[in-house]
Formats: structure tokens, sequence, C-alpha cells
């Protein structure tokens, strides 16, 4: 074949691709949406991401510049020199109280630990909670969730008097021990598997003689998926940027996590009389410290929406 009847083919495979792709796409009239209402919708979604993309944007920017730059140019756009790496090598070599390294660590250990475990414990309590029936089953729910009420600033002398009567101040378990509990997952995953673990397959598990734990690993786990990976995601993300908890808790300056680093470098440029700035530089490791759950968001992103898509087919 000649490349000219190559070229004249190709606008015709892409014609029929498209048409193919219709085919599948749902007209906007079967639910009851206008062109007009649909671009309204639309502009305003473009108009909030532009909005939450503005801040990262910003710290990406200064975290080029030198500190001069920075309080002279443009916030938003970039400056000379651009002095990004050199910034990033400060960050990591920087041990002004405390090393950035060590509570990048710290942090991913609370973390990982708290998303663990909060994921684990609210999808038992959530699958209980859906598919058992036991007395006091809604008070008890309606307990749980009524923590959402209470404000986290009055849990805090309670939790540093039990802290320190079991000895679990300034421990690492004592700081990620918190991050386990979340009312909000255990509503979550309740809804989800009310919704998208059919009652039939736990039957039908149960007829075969599967027990209550396998009926869970084997058959609810599976189809938990998206909503263990939101819980995760959503877990993980609260615990990394909590500072409240860990600033209650912990007095040893060797278990800090990033936002008590961070918060220490920016004191350090607010005090009178100081030469060295820190704003830049806190900025800089701001960047790096949000760049992981970028990074998670980017790498979980096809298992969540392809889960989700998954959930609502079995649901």
């Amino acid at each position: 074949m000649t490349n000219a009847a190559i070229s004249s083919s190709a606008p015709a495979v892409r014609r029929k691709k498209r048409d193919s792709d219709r085919i599948d796409l749902i007209p906007l009239h079967l639910y009851g949406l206008r062109r007009r209402t649909v671009n309204i919708v639309t502009l305003a979604c473009g108009l909030f991401a532009i909005f939450t993309l503005i801040p990262i944007w910003w710290i990406l920017v200064s975290s080029t510049k030198t500190p001069p730059n920075f309080n002279s140019t443009f916030g938003f756009w970039f400056a000379r020199p651009f002095v990004l790496f050199s910034n990033v090598r400060d960050v990591f070599s920087n041990k002004e109280d405390g090393s950035f390294q060590q509570w990048l660590v710290n942090t991913v250990i609370y973390a990982g630990a708290g998303g663990i475990g909060a994921t684990v414990l609210s999808a038992m309590a959530g699958y209980g909670f859906a598919r058992f029936n036991f007395r006091g089953k809604n008070a008890l729910f309606l307990f749980a969730m009524a923590a959402l009420l209470i404000p986290i600033a009055a849990f805090a002398v309670p939790l540093y008097l039990v802290y320190a009567k079991v000895h679990l101040d300034s421990t690492m378990p004592g700081i990620f021990i918190p991050f386990m509990v979340s009312p909000v997952s255990v509503y979550l995953m309740r809804v989800y598997v009310g919704g998208s673990v059919p009652r039939e397959l736990m039957d039908a598990a149960r007829i075969d003689g599967a027990g209550e734990a396998k009926i869970f690993l084997r058959v609810a786990v599976p189809l938990m998926v998206p909503a263990l990976v939101t819980v995760f995601m959503l877990n993980v993300v609260s615990s990394w940027n909590n500072y409240f908890l860990p600033f209650i808790v912990n007095n040893n300056a060797k278990l800090n996590t990033l936002t008590q680093g961070l918060a220490l470098w920016m004191n350090h440029t607010n005090i009178a009389g100081t030469s060295e700035d820190f704003t830049v530089l806190t900025i800089a490791a701001g960047m790096i410290s949000i760049t992981p759950l970028i990074l998670m968001f980017l790498a979980l992103q096809r298992y969540w929406r392809g889960g989700l898509l998954l959930g609502g087919i079995t649901g």
C-alpha cells in the first residue's frame, strides 16, 4: 500500500473509531440534562481545578527562587537564577532543629501504619455493621458517628493524660495509634458494603460451608477494593498532614513529623533578630513533602477508578 493510500485511510479509521465510541456513550438527554447545563458544570469544574492547582503551582515556582527573589518578584512565575536543585540540596543538608530525612521517614511510618490500620479496622467494622444484625447495632453506630461532632481539641488533654499513664507519650505507637481510628471511614465502608457486596454471594458461600472469616476475606474484600483504596488514601493524607495530635503527644525531637519540623523552620524565620531566612527552604521542603502524596494518587487512581466501575457492576 502506498503512502498516499495509508494517509487517505487514516481519517476513515479515526472516524470509525469515533463512531464506535459513541455507541458506548449514554446520550445526555437520558440524564435529563441539557447541553447548556453540562457546559456550565464543566466550566465550574474547570475553575475549581484551577483554584485547587494554584497553590501547588505557587509552591513549585517559589521553590526555584532565592530568598531575595522570593520577596521581590512575581509569585506565580519563575525568576533568575533558577535554584530549585540547590534549594532541594539545602533541604536535605540542613540540620537545624533536626533532619528533614528523619522527619520524612517518621511521617512515612506514621502515615503508613495509620492508613493501613484505619483501613483494616474500618473494613471490618463497616462490614459488621452492614451485614450482621445484633442488639444495639444502630446505637453503637450512632455512638461511633457522634465522635465526628466533638472537636479534636477536646481530645487533647484527656489523650495526653491517658498516654502519660500508660507511657505512650513521645513514642511512635503513641503517635500513629490515633490515626487508626476513623469514624468517617467506618461510615464509608458500611455504605459501600451495603450497596456493593450482595447478600446472595454470602449466602451461597455459607451453603458451601465457608466460615464467616473466609467469606469476609474471599468474597467481601475483593468487592470492597474501591472502598479500601479510597479509605486508605484518605487516611494516609490525613495522617501525613496532621500537626495537632503529634504536637500534643510528642516531646521527642527525634520523632517529629514533617509538619512539626517545617513549623520549627518557619519559627526561626519569624524570630526577631534572626539573620537566616528559612522561608524558601521551608517552601521547598513543603514541595518535597507533597510529592509522595501526588505519586500515591497517580499510582492508585487506575485501581481506584477500575474498582469503582467493578463495584457499580456487581452492585
